[in-house]
């Protein structure tokens, strides 16, 4: 019975998952041993009948899982297991060359290494799938005026648009990112016990380059008995940013979603149930499960720092936490990514709560642009400050709507005409160059994640 809910399928997708499960686990491992072995007996440090032997026989089906754990349970060692089901299903000219001049950790690093490809490859995706609905709804309210916050309070007007437009630039960031990453955390390593080349001399160097291409891979340029834990580390440490540009904008949608501002709302399907004691709940739970799984990837990058530093030429204190941040990481990031696909894709905008909040602070918003307007008729900053900040003050505590305020007041009125009042309160005037931001944004995103420059054809 599951005890993990990752291992009961509720987090994470199935794609991502099964790379990670025992089975898979196993097919990698054997993929390796049978590609060292067609290298080895390519370059003659193995009879050549021995290496196709042991290739065919590890890519044959042959080596089953039950009898590697039946091993194992007697060996206490899931490699030489494996390794032993292999040799039991090879012919005898094969047998004595089965993982010949490697050690557990050339499987195990390699092995990690190709799941690590195949997971990445998923995540990339879901990436890039996540920046292009960023950029949709970036471009589908650029030109729509809303509430800009900061320390929780009105400050100025901002492009709805432009929300989006940040967040699609921050995930353009995480996307070339990781692209540079892979060069260095998806390495192949057969260089023995102590990262020498050990049995294999000379041309373990040489095996290693030939094995790695034959796995997508990079060859490792220098390794101990393990790949340094610094790749690991640096992979999970971007999967963790990545989770936090996630959890801000999970945030953000959480926040805009209260009740008392309602400018968004997360996809609610029919059937769901919001409040099993309030019929009328509609919770952003989808955001609050990437918020909440956002912390769990902090922790896991705290266990891959501790990674680091092994004794000597390796010690075994990474390797069972390994079995679980690595998996973890790569699943919860699935799971996160998944989730805000979904919210993004399905997000609803109340149209109507962006013009009403923008009025909310009865038109102290648009406070910077009157500051700019006596400015620009030549008053002092320091002292327009201060009087748009007593007339707006005043103003609030009696109720009334800023620009009534300021009409009344004759330091204004000496220098702006009632209409030149009531035309700084157009919140469609300062969206300013937002929609520069955006497209240039967009064309940044269309470039990485499409393959399109569309300043080119503009």
């Amino acid at each position: 019975m599951p005890i993990l809910p990752i291992d009961a399928g509720r987090y994470g997708s199935r794609e991502v998952r099964r790379i990670f499960e025992d089975e898979q686990v196993l097919r990698y491992s054997l993929e390796f041993e049978a590609s060292v072995a067609e290298v080895q007996s390519m370059l003659g440090i193995i009879p050549r009948d021995a290496g196709i032997e042991i290739a065919r026989k590890a890519r044959s089906g042959l080596v089953r899982l039950e009898r590697v754990k039946e091993l194992e349970s007697v060996r206490e060692h899931d490699v030489a297991a494996m390794v032993e089901a292999l040799v039991e299903v090879c012919d005898d000219v094969a047998k004595p060359w089965v993982h010949y001049g490697l050690t557990s950790y050339d499987v195990v690093d390699s092995r990690i290494a190709m799941q690590l490809r195949d997971a990445l490859a998923v995540i990339e995706r879901k990436m890039k799938r996540l920046t292009l609905l960023l950029v949709e709804k970036a471009l589908a309210y650029k030109d729509v005026p809303a509430v800009g916050r900061t320390h929780g309070q009105h400050a100025s007007i901002i492009s709805f648009g432009l929300k989006f437009a940040v967040w699609a630039s921050d995930m353009l960031i995480h996307i070339k990112g990781m692209d540079e990453a892979k060069d260095r955390v998806l390495v192949c390593k057969t260089l023995g016990v102590v990262g020498t080349g050990s049995l294999m001399g000379d041309r373990a160097v040489d095996v290693q380059a030939m094995v790695a291409e034959r796995l997508n891979l990079k060859p490792v340029d220098a390794a101990t008995q393990v790949v340094s834990r610094e790749r690991i580390a640096e992979l999970i440490a971007r999967l963790t940013l990545i989770a936090c540009t996630l959890e801000k904008i999970a945030t953000e949608v959480r926040n805009l979603q209260r009740t008392e501002i309602g400018e968004v709302m997360e996809p609610f399907k029919e059937g769901q149930m919001g409040s099993s004691a309030v019929p009328v709940k509609r919770n952003p739970i989808k955001s609050e499960r990437v918020s909440s799984i956002a912390r769990m990837m902090r922790a896991i990058l705290a266990v891959a720092l501790e990674n680091i530093p092994l004794w000597h030429e390796r010690d075994l204190s990474n390797s069972a936490n390994e079995r679980f941040i690595i998996p973890m990481s790569m699943i919860l990031l699935d799971e996160m990514l998944g989730s805000m696909i979904g919210v993004v894709s399905g997000l609803m905008v109340n149209l109507d709560n962006l013009r009403r909040n923008i009025s909310a602070s009865k038109g102290q918003i648009f406070a910077e642009f009157v500051l700019d307007a006596l400015i620009r008729k030549g008053m002092d900053r320091i002292k327009a400050y201060s009087i748009v900040q007593s007339i707006a003050f005043n103003a609030s505590m009696n109720g009334m709507e800023f620009s009534d305020a300021l009409k009344e007041d004759p330091r204004i009125t000496s220098l702006l005409s009632r209409e030149d009042v009531d035309s700084l309160f157009d919140a469609r005037k300062y969206l300013a160059s937002s929609s520069r931001i955006i497209e240039d944004v967009v064309n940044a995103v269309y470039v990485v994640c499409k393959g399109e420059d569309m300043t080119a054809t503009s």
